[in-house]
This record gives structure tokens, C-alpha cells and sequence, in this order.
């Protein structure tokens, strides 16, 4: 039985919620992600990924010094360490989410995303499934 943390990354890259727009942009493209967590402290209390920056930024024509807190998303499933990865495939799959928070409590520990079950080698099936079936939701595509 392999558990989130034996593949977690546990060292993230994170911002405040009155970092601004810019900020985590650039953070995105020096850490090569397309999410970062937003923390008070260690506590999670949401993400920012570059389509947040794109939808609920640009397109609404928000200044790049514009806060987190107005674009980031809130509402974040997460996991604890000890979750079972066919499990966490599970859940990414029918949420439709890429990344993973890992929390203890409400602090965050690590992040899983999709990449990380994909190479793993005892999670290639349940990584599969789960591209598969977030892959296919043509709601979520435009």
C-alpha cells in the first residue's frame, strides 16, 4: 500500500493572499508549476493556477497588482498524507483536478499532482485512469 506522502513533493513554493497577481505568476514560471498554494502561515486556504490567473484575471481585466484573494479558487479538495494513491486517482478523477494539496489538519505539507501518479510506477494505472476521465469532460474545455 503506497501513501500520498511516499510521493508527495513536500517542499512548495507558496504565497499570501495579499501577494498580488505578478507575484505568483512569476513564482509559476521560476518553479516550472502551473499552481500555487495560497497560505496564511502553513495554513492552506486555497490555489492560484495560471488558468485562475487567466479567467478571473486577464480576461476580467484585472491589474497583474491585483491581490490573490480576488482570483485565486477557495473550495479545494485535499488529502492527508496517509490516503491510499488509488484513492487520491479517485478523487482527482471525478473532481477533475490536476493537483493535489496534502494537509495535516489545515496545514499544508505537500502537494500530488497528476505527474506524480503517472510516474510512479505502481500508480501508472490508476494515473491513466484518472487523465483519462479528466481528459474527457468536454465542459471543462473550450
Amino acid at each position: 500500500m503506497t501513501t500520498l506522502k511516499e510521493i508527495m513533493t513536500g517542499s512548495v513554493d507558496t504565497c499570501t493572499p495579499e501577494d498580488n497577481v505578478f507575484e505568483a505568476a512569476l513564482k509559476m514560471k521560476n518553479d516550472h508549476v502551473g499552481a500555487i498554494p495560497i497560505c496564511e502561515g502553513s495554513k492552506l486556504i486555497g490555489m492560484i493556477t495560471d488558468r485562475d490567473i487567466v479567467v478571473r484575471g486577464v480576461a476580467e481585466k484585472r491589474p497583474n497588482s491585483s491581490s490573490l484573494q480576488e482570483v485565486m479558487s477557495e473550495h479545494l479538495y485535499t488529502a492527508p498524507q496517509d490516503m491510499e494513491i488509488g484513492e487520491a486517482a479517485k478523487l482527482m478523477a471525478e473532481n477533475q483536478i490536476r493537483r493535489l494539496p496534502i494537509v495535516e489538519g489545515e496545514n499544508l505539507v505537500g502537494i500530488v499532482s497528476l505527474g506524480d501518479l503517472a510516474v510512479h510506477t505502481s500508480t501508472e494505472h490508476e494515473a491513466a485512469i484518472a487523465l483519462s476521465e479528466i481528459s474527457e469532460q468536454p465542459q471543462y474545455h473550450h
